[in-house]
């Protein structure tokens, strides 16, 4: 490796000609991965000429360094001692004094308000932001609201379990980690401390496509029977996910893969937005002020990279269809598919159709992160119970979105969904007190849903059932129109 080099040195290269950058202490010239750099080489160029890893180790994987770049890319070390020393800002003041123990936190809100305090504003817009007017995120919450408990009297109350099983395997709570992008924006421990808080309590993670760790680092430290799926994003280069599947096999820990489908664009999140233009509306190099800037200076909006949200969503494929796209799975990996992201019965009933390779399904809305006003995960249980009930009897059925108290797990629950995800929660949790606080999260949640059971006389999960909720608020908002599945079901038919 070649020798120490003085950080106003490496200032000078900041261009698409000659671009370096400084992470970990090293030196390394990207000029010729800025065109293959899956977030674009706008990032990058906002960077060049700086100390990058603030920005670069939250969002990647440890290891992907050495796999995406020539070892002569490292060009030396950086003199310490000649990089600028900035004085910290009050907020970062704030959150090195850290926050209360997680013990004293009651609730996902005060969990979630702590977390805010700690991280980030790049980690705060990524992870609070949704699309448009933020009202499928909203709404999915308050639709459980809608929803009211019917407790029951003398009836013997003592016992209650949470135990339940998915795809067959045994867990100790009906509430999974959803697949959330990024947990090392929020603390270090990333995926791998939500896996160790998940083992704690026998709890479902499914791992994000675009995780912060890799998938065999999340698993390492798993318990025998720790129970894992994976995400897959599939991408316009598919030997790039062929190969992420070959990898994904060999992973005894992970059990299914669920095929992300809500988002086959990404949507437009303002404050994930907003925060990048904040970003770029700072001085940068005069190298990249052209790539940056419209003619009269100000930033340009229309060619701008996005957020990470629109970084991380570079290379999706779009064009993913059912006679396509399930068959070439197939021909990849023999692990059961789930699908994320159903939000109409009629899509439920198509995958219900292409059993048994796929054994499950997710209703969500992406957290309303991807189109706003489609509907929360409840309308969608409440459509198939009207339009194809038949479908709890084919298919596993999981929900996602709104999540934040116990009567919200037992409500879906009543309504046949298998278990609950958490996306946020856990981000949260994870940025209020890393894997104290996913564990304090999941701890609360599994409280409050034994006390919402027992005060309806419900001693396991399994009985919960709609008997014990009025769902008649929430059922008037739902699809009315034709249900269209004997089209749906010829179609199919001259497909085969």
């Amino acid at each position: 490796m070649a020798n120490m080099l003085d950080a106003a040195e490496v200032a000078k290269h900041n261009t698409r000609e000659s671009c370096w950058v400084i992470l970990y202490g090293k030196v390394y010239d990207v000029t010729d991965f800025l065109s293959s750099h899956p977030g674009g080489a706008k990032i990058i160029l906002k960077l060049a000429g700086t100390d990058a890893t603030e920005e670069y180790d939250p969002i990647h994987p440890p290891g992907i360094l050495e796999e995406e770049l020539k070892p002569e890319a490292c060009l030396g070390t950086v003199d310490p001692s000649t990089l600028p020393k900035e004085e910290p800002a009050q907020e970062q003041q704030e959150a090195a004094q850290g926050p209360p123990p997680v013990e004293s936190l009651l609730n996902l809100d005060e969990i979630e308000e702590v977390a805010t305090k700690q991280v980030s504003q790049k980690a705060w817009a990524y992870y609070s932001s949704a699309s448009d007017d933020k009202f499928s995120k909203q709404f999915n919450n308050r639709i459980y609201q809608s929803i009211l408990l019917r407790p029951r009297v003398f009836v013997d109350c003592t016992r209650c379990e949470l135990e339940t099983s998915v795809l067959g395997h045994k867990l100790g709570l009906p509430i999974f980690v959803a697949p959330a992008a990024m947990a090392r924006l929020g603390h270090p421990a990333g995926e791998a401390g939500m896996a160790e808080a998940c083992r704690s309590f026998g709890a479902m993670q499914i791992i994000s496509n675009n995780a912060s760790m890799t998938p065999e680092q999340i698993v390492k430290d798993a318990a025998p029977d720790q129970v894992f799926g994976w995400q897959l994003y599939v991408q316009i280069d598919r030997e790039k996910s062929e190969a992420m599947l070959a990898r994904i096999n060999k992973l005894k820990a992970i059990k299914f893969i669920v095929l992300t489908l809500d988002a086959p664009v990404p949507g437009k999140r303002e404050d994930d937005e907003r925060n990048s233009m904040a970003g770029a509306a700072a001085p940068v190099p005069s190298g990249v002020k052209a790539a940056e800037r419209t003619a009269d200076g100000t930033p340009d909006v229309a060619s701008g990279s996005g957020g990470v949200g629109q970084q991380l969503f570079a290379g999706t494929d779009p064009s993913l269809r059912w006679q396509d796209t399930l068959p070439w799975l197939a021909q990849h990996t023999d692990l059961p598919i789930v699908l994320k992201g159903l939000q109409t019965h009629e899509d439920a009933y198509l995958a219900s159709l292409h059993t048994p390779q796929v054994k499950g399904i997710i209703l969500s809305n992406h957290g309303g992160r991807a189109l706003d006003t489609a509907p929360p995960a409840v309308h969608t249980l409440l459509e198939i119970r009207k339009y194809c009930p038949e479908v709890f009897d084919k298919l596993e059925v999981y929900v996602d979105g709104g999540i934040r108290r116990g009567t919200d797990v037992v409500k879906a629950l009543c309504l046949g969904a298998k278990a609950v995800g958490l996306g946020r929660a856990a981000l949260w949790g994870l940025a209020a007190g890393g894997v104290d606080g996913v564990r304090r999260t999941l701890q609360i949640l599994a409280d409050e849903s034994k006390t919402c059971m027992r005060l309806l006389g419900v001693e396991s999960v399994d009985a919960l059932g709609p008997q014990h909720i009025n769902t008649r608020m929430a059922e008037q908002q739902i699809y009315d129109g034709p249900s269209n599945l004997d089209s749906l079901r010829q179609a199919f038919k001259a497909r085969l």
